[in-house]
């Protein structure tokens, strides 16, 4: 069954505000998934309405120069990063990923196992 829009809208009213009460709101991997034009507007939604009166705690691999391609637009993107990085601390890790290094720790270790 198909829900209608009005009743998209109440459930879309009630995640945001739900969103609101959150004390720190934390998105991993910005930029994996790439959006609609509608999901980029509602994510830009949630980050604007959290400006200076929400914690967001973002991690992506992409560097602000690219974030256009996930809010589809440079106007857009130049206003979220304007809000995001006022009164922020921005932490730049450049060094290699704990996931491969322990992935590639494991095949090693099982390599180097004595098969029974």
């Amino acid at each position: 069954m198909r829900r209608t829009l009005t009743q998209q809208q109440h459930r879309l009213d009630r995640l945001l505000a739900a969103l609101e009460r959150v004390d720190l709101l934390i998105v991993d991997e910005l930029g994996y998934l790439s959006f609609s034009r509608a999901g980029a507007e509602l994510l830009f939604q949630v980050f604007a309405d959290r400006y200076e009166r929400g914690s967001v705690l973002i991690t992506s691999n992409l560097p602000f120069g690219e974030w256009g391609t996930i809010f589809q637009g440079e106007r857009m993107t130049a206003a979220l990063l304007d809000r995001l990085t006022h009164r922020c601390h921005i932490y730049e890790m450049n060094g290699e990923s704990y996931r491969f290094r322990e992935s590639m720790k494991s095949k090693a270790d099982k390599a180097t196992k004595p098969k029974k």
